[in-house]
C-alpha cells in the first residue's frame, strides 16, 4: 500500500511569483522545492510521505541547506522551524492566510537582514587561572579533593557556588566587552542562556546585510583581544531564527 504524500514546509519569502527552488534529498529520495502562494507571501515546501520527520543530523542538515540556498535568491526570509509537515497545499495555504497579517508585519522589519551567531567559550588554562586568582575557591578545592564525596559534600555545595559566582562575573564581563560593541552595529541582539559551563556567550545578532562586513570585521577585533582565553564560535548567515516568533498552529475556528 503506497503511502500518502504531505507538503513539507521550509520558510515563508515575499514573492509575488511562484518559485522553483531546485531539489532537496530528504530520506534517500529527490524531491523538488517549490512555492505555494497567497498574496506576496509564499512558503517554501516540497511533497514528502505523510510522516513525522525525526531532527537526525542529515535531517535538519537538509533544512538548514534549503533554507540557506532560498536565501541566496531572496532577501525577505522567514525561518520556520524543522519537521513541519501538512497533508495539502490547501492546507498550506490556509496556513498561510492564517499567518498573513503577522508576516505583513514582518516582512518589512527583516528585508535584507541575517541572523549571525556568536558563541563565547572559555578556555581551560584561562577559566582554571581564574579559579587560581580566588584563593578561597582554590583552597576549598583542594580540601574536597583529599575527602570523600560524603564528607566533602557541603564544601561542594559552597565550591558550586563560588564558581557560579565566577562565571556570572565572567559572563558578565563578555557581555560588556564583546557583545555591547557588536549590538552597535546589529539591527537587534539577543544574549541567550549560555548552554554549557565554559560558555561564557551565547548570542545571536540581526544584522543588514550591508553591514555584514563591518559586523565580520567588528568580530575580528573583539577574538583578536581575547583568543588567549576564549575561542570564538561565529555562525551563519542564517534566517532570522531568534528573532521572529511564529506560532504555526492554525487556530481552531469556533
Amino acid at each position: 500500500m503506497s503511502q500518502e504524500n504531505g507538503i513539507y514546509i521550509f520558510c515563508a519569502i515575499q514573492t509575488d511569483k511562484e518559485e522553483q527552488f531546485g531539489t532537496v534529498e530528504l530520506e534517500g529520495e529527490t524531491r523538488e522545492v517549490f512555492t505555494i502562494q497567497y498574496k506576496d507571501a509564499a512558503m517554501v515546501a516540497a511533497e514528502v510521505p505523510m510522516k513525522i520527520y525525526h531532527p537526525k543530523k542529515d535531517n535538519l542538515l537538509m533544512h538548514q541547506e534549503t533554507v540557506s540556498s532560498v536565501m541566496s535568491r531572496n532577501d525577505t526570509v522567514i525561518p520556520i522551524s524543522f519537521g513541519n509537515v501538512f497533508q495539502s497545499e490547501d492546507d498550506v495555504k490556509a496556513l498561510l492566510e492564517n499567518l498573513y497579517p503577522q508576516f505583513e508585519k514582518l516582512f518589512p522589519a527583516i528585508k535584507g537582514k541575517i541572523e549571525l551567531g556568536l558563541k563565547v567559550i572559555g578556555k581551560k588554562e584561562y577559566l582554571d587561572k581564574m579559579v587560581k586568582e580566588h584563593p578561597e575557591m582554590e583552597k576549598m578545592s583542594s580540601q574536597v579533593k583529599g575527602k570523600s564525596e560524603s564528607a566533602a559534600y557541603y564544601e561542594r555545595i559552597q565550591l558550586g557556588g563560588m564558581a557560579q559566582k565566577l562565571f556570572a562575573s565572567l559572563q558578565n564581563e563578555m557581555k560588556q566587552e564583546v557583545f555591547a560593541p557588536l549590538e552597535e552595529t546589529a539591527e537587534a541582539a539577543k544574549a541567550n542562556e549560555p548552554s554549557s559551563e565554559t560558555m561564557l556567550l551565547n548570542a545571536a545578532f540581526l544584522v543588514d546585510r550591508d553591514k555584514e562586513e563591518l559586523f565580520d570585521q567588528k568580530v575580528n577585533e573583539a577574538h583578536e583581544k581575547w583568543k588567549d582565553k576564549v575561542d570564538f564560535h561565529y555562525s551563519g548567515p542564517w534566517p532570522a531564527y531568534n528573532f521572529v516568533n511564529i506560532r504555526l498552529k492554525v487556530e481552531e475556528a469556533g
